[in-house]
């Protein structure tokens, strides 16, 4: 037995039930429509109040380990430079200071990077979350009987209502108190 995915399945459903709603004269006509929500985040300003949060929240820890990163740049050129003149027990201390500070400097922009990613994962988490609301919300209001999002191979472009409900997530955020703030 092949499995189907979930937009497949509604796709197939509507296909079926079309020829169906057609034959039967007194059946109202089904109101589909077909959202990019890929584009839907990437465009929507809440997207972009969250990238620059996250940007604000994490820039001061990225300044203080680029800081350090250019400290130990300068600090093994100045190994390189003065390893002629050091006595072999400075220069294998120093060499040996210099490989702990960078595996340090390593680690801490490791957790750097997990600690982004976490971040940046819940909140496309509750973007995304926010945006179904509004999408669903469009749908309800104007009385989209079905809305398909992924999974779309082709869609008539009176299809697409990705720019109506842009622009409906755009004024909605415009008009909420403290919209250009951290989200």
């Amino acid at each position: 037995m092949t499995r189907c995915s979930t937009p497949f399945r509604a796709l197939l459903a509507m296909a079926l039930l079309v020829p169906g709603l057609a034959a039967g004269q007194a059946a109202p006509a089904l109101k589909v429509g077909v959202v990019d929500f890929a584009r839907l985040i990437k465009e929507s300003p809440q997207a972009q109040a969250t990238l620059k949060a996250l940007e604000d929240e994490f820039a001061p820890r990225q300044r203080d380990l680029v800081a350090k990163q250019n400290e130990l740049k300068d600090r093994q050129a100045k190994l390189q430079k003065d390893a002629a003149v050091m006595g072999a027990e400075e220069r294998r201390n120093a060499e040996s200071k210099f490989r702990d500070d960078e595996r340090e400097l390593g680690r801490r922009f490791n957790a750097f990077q997990e600690d982004l990613n976490v971040r940046r994962n819940e909140e496309l988490g509750k973007l995304q979350r926010d945006l179904l609301q509004e999408v669903q919300s469009f749908a309800r209001q104007r009385g989209y009987d079905l809305i398909v999002g992924e999974g779309v191979i082709y869609a008539a472009q009176n299809l697409d209502l990705t720019s109506q409900i842009l622009s409906s997530v755009q004024a909605a955020y415009k008009g909420k108190p403290g919209a250009s703030a951290k989200p």
